[in-house]
């Protein structure tokens, strides 16, 4: 029988992804297949995946929106949650948001899709990559921006203000998580091969939630921000209950999010079966 191929797994630096992949990264537990590893900012996955460049990817689910066609969604590995949404920041409170120029992390990103639901007045979009948007307000090239993963932490101490808490709007307006991104699979790989890689996923997930400190160095190494408390804190903020099973509630919200989409002319359809739910 012919060895088969690495398969293509991508997933972002940020701490939930490097926490929920390291073991596997690493090899730490037995695994059923080998993997070859892309580990890039997510806005970098979201455009991978509509060229159906990977195997198994993060995607943020504005970009699964658009690819429920070619991906199907895992229910190990997501980030959802309450308190968990992206920020508005400035550095001032007055802003027209009509006018100003406004960074955010990714056309395609969940959070430029809720920004757009929440502020459609907000015309000037710039994109910058997540980890750049803080330093452009610093340096004035943009007037607000959009803050997602560790950046979420530290604008207080960058002498930033937030101006809207998009988490907040979601979780007041429809009382469910909020829906950021998750771990999709392509369709077309057999259903045996779809099982084995949720089986390897949950048992990289469980390994680093009971032995943590074997990892850590490895999710320090991919961190923007170094210090230990942030990564704590952005931990205890996206690896939660629906990280380790999506469940009832984050179906709902998942569900809510992609007919959204078609309200808001983001897509015109998305699949019924974009949830794959054999994962032992």
């Amino acid at each position: 029988m012919a060895k088969r191929k690495p398969l293509k797994l991508g997933f972002s630096p940020c701490p939930n992804d490097t926490f929920i992949f390291g073991a596997l990264a690493l090899k730490l537990i037995p695994l059923h297949h080998s993997y070859s590893l892309f580990i890039e900012d997510v806005e970098t996955l979201n455009q991978r995946a509509f060229k159906k460049e990977l195997d198994v990817t993060k995607l943020s689910f504005a970009t699964f929106a658009m690819q429920t066609d070619t991906y199907q969604l895992l229910p190990v590995g997501a980030a959802l949650g309450f308190g968990c949404g992206p920020l508005l920041v400035a550095r001032k409170r007055e802003l027209d948001l009509s006018l100003a120029r406004i960074g955010i992390p990714g056309m395609m990103t969940t959070a430029a899709f809720l920004f757009r639901i929440f502020f459609p007045e907000a015309q000037n979009l710039i994109c910058k990559r997540y980890d750049e948007i803080i330093p452009a307000l610093k340096e004035g090239k943009i007037e607000a921006g959009l803050l997602i993963h560790e950046g979420r932490f530290v604008y207080k101490q960058e002498g930033l203000i937030c101006l809207a808490d998009l988490g907040r709007l979601w979780e007041k307006t429809y009382g469910l998580p909020i829906p950021l991104g998750g771990i999709f699979i392509k369709r077309t790989l057999p259903s045996p091969l779809k099982e084995s890689v949720c089986s390897d996923i949950k048992e990289s997930l469980y390994f680093a939630k009971n032995n943590s400190e074997k990892i850590s160095d490895f999710i320090r190494s991919y961190a923007q921000e170094l210090d230990q408390e942030v990564i704590s804190c952005h931990l205890r903020t996206f690896v939660n209950e629906y990280t380790y099973h999506l469940g009832a509630k984050g179906r709902e919200a998942v569900d809510l999010f992609l007919e959204l989409a078609v309200k808001k002319g983001l897509i015109k359809v998305f699949q019924k079966d974009y949830f794959w739910e054999a994962c032992p």
